[in-house]
């Protein structure tokens, strides 16, 4: 049984042997390195960064539902994306826009 499951990965047209395999696996380096971010502080965020991971996250994940084969890595790598980006940008907008700011304190 797992045989033939493996085979039928193997052979499949998103399969290891294509390039619809290959890109979305290598993908994943960008949503872990985003989660490894996720214990950067805010202020040292990019809007533009984060910005582009989550359109793009976004934008191809509707897209791998659209082409033939159904390319369920692609999905799944873009929703991680989207997800993480999101989290980034409500992360670096809590900090920039709505954090109390602590007066500074003058010495003499």
């Amino acid at each position: 049984m797992a045989s033939s499951k493996l085979q039928a990965l193997w052979n499949h047209p998103a399969g290891p042997k294509t390039i619809h395999f290959w890109a979305p696996t290598f993908k994943w380096g960008i949503s872990i390195a985003n989660v490894a971010d996720f214990a950067k502080p805010p202020e040292k965020l990019s809007y533009p960064q984060q910005i582009a991971v989550t359109a793009t996250g976004i934008i191809w994940s509707r897209y791998s539902t659209v082409i033939t084969p159904k390319n369920w890595n692609l999905f799944s790598v873009n929703i991680a994306m989207a997800g993480t980006g999101i989290y980034q940008l409500t992360r670096k907008i809590k900090h920039d826009y709505f954090s109390e700011a602590k007066p500074a304190v003058a010495s003499e």
